[in-house]
């Protein structure tokens, strides 16, 4: 079995064609800012690859999910981080359907209209939780206005749904946590260019502003639980960390497929990336495996953590080894070992960070309570 062949092969069961097109655009085309990553995957019926097929989506079961972000990652990083924000908020609404119909609906919609949904949640502001959001929603008559910015927000040109964390002040001063559902052409919804970055520019992550942004009230969504994540949220967060993960082993895989397909280094250092990968991605695939029979609670959420930070690592080790067996020669000649490098690196910024977690991970492994938020 070739390297990457499971994971392509589960990428064209799943989206067939897609893999055969992206193969055919240049790695700088596919990473530009307005590059064609993001339509091909909406053209291809993407955007409901995780939709249950009951609701018209293609079912994609969270293994099969994991080993299509690492296939699509490995051809254009910024589509697989455009996806895994689509897909994380595609996901929780899944996770919402197992315990009734709310939200039903708007799946149906995602697949039939090919609509892609932004992520509006743990935004990048130092010591704020996950779930710490910097929006507001109002109440007023029949719903809400929310005011507020996401920054960086991946799909934020193309998107067609935008989702976000809220707050919801109450009467007596107190503030409930919501999840908002936003149609992008709302009246007051404006972006404004934030990513300055040459490295994952075709992800679109731009600022999203609100400014009173109304929205009926079944449009808001509140959870079960306040004090901690409920149910919904830790299986929502559960399939965020496996497909961040099996994404950026995706980019580091394309680094290794580079060296590997060139014969570089001994058989030693090539066993070694094959060593760090897989078994990054045998991490992932095991709890993508028991997602299907877990409860959702702390104790899934701490292995889908524990799974994604040796992940991590396996990243950022397979990554610079690629690299070097690869070459200066290779480095200077193109900027594809540059920047998939670079795009490898990035898996540290998405929340929560291995610095933040680390804290609440040790407690929980003498019996301390994960917290999160």
């Amino acid at each position: 079995m070739a390297f990457l062949e499971v994971e392509r092969r589960t990428l064209e069961e799943i989206i067939p064609k897609l893999d055969a097109e992206l193969v055919e655009i240049p790695l700088p085309e596919l990473e530009k800012p307005g590059g064609p990553a993001i339509e091909l995957f909406r053209k291809q019926g993407g955007a409901g690859m995780l939709v249950p097929k009951a609701l018209g989506g293609r079912g994609a079961s969270p293994l099969q999910a994991t080993r299509v972000h690492r296939a699509i990652a490995s051809r254009s990083p910024s589509l697989g981080v455009a996806m895994m924000m689509h897909n994380f908020s595609v996901a929780t609404l899944v996770e919402n359907s197992l315990y009734g119909e709310e939200g039903n609906e708007l799946l149906r919609a995602i697949v039939d209209s090919r609509l892609l949904m932004a992520s509006g949640f743990a935004e990048g502001r130092t010591g704020a939780g996950i779930l710490d959001a910097s929006m507001r929603a109002d109440p007023v008559p029949g719903g809400y206005r929310i005011t507020g910015a996401k920054k960086p927000c991946s799909l934020s040109r193309s998107m067609d749904i935008f989702s976000a964390g809220v707050v919801v002040p109450g009467a007596n001063g107190d503030q409930r946590r919501a999840i908002a559902i936003v149609p992008a052409s709302a009246e007051g919804l404006k972006r404004r260019p934030f990513w300055r970055s040459w490295v994952l520019a075709g992800a679109e992550s731009d600022e999203v502003i609100l400014e009173g942004v109304f929205i009926p009230s079944e449009l808001l969504f509140f959870p079960n639980c306040e004090a901690g994540l409920d149910r919904v949220e830790i299986g929502g967060f559960c399939w965020f960390e496996l497909l961040c993960a099996a994404t950026y082993l995706g980019v580091a895989s394309r680094l290794a497929e580079l060296a590997l397909v060139a014969g570089k280094g001994s058989h030693a250092d090539r066993a070694l990336l094959g060593i760090e990968l897989e078994g990054g991605m045998a991490a992932v695939e095991g709890i993508a495996r028991a997602m299907g029979e877990e409860t959702r609670d702390e104790n899934a959420l701490a292995r889908a953590l524990f799974a994604r930070f040796a992940a991590q690592l396996a990243v950022e080790r397979a990554a610079a080894h690629a690299t070097e067996l690869l070459g200066g020669m290779a480095f200077v000649g193109s900027s594809d070992v540059a920047y998939l490098l670079a795009a490898s690196r990035a898996l540290a910024f998405h929340p929560p960070s291995r610095i933040s977690a680390s804290k609440t991970l040790a407690e929980y492994l003498i019996g301390g309570a994960l917290k999160l938020c």
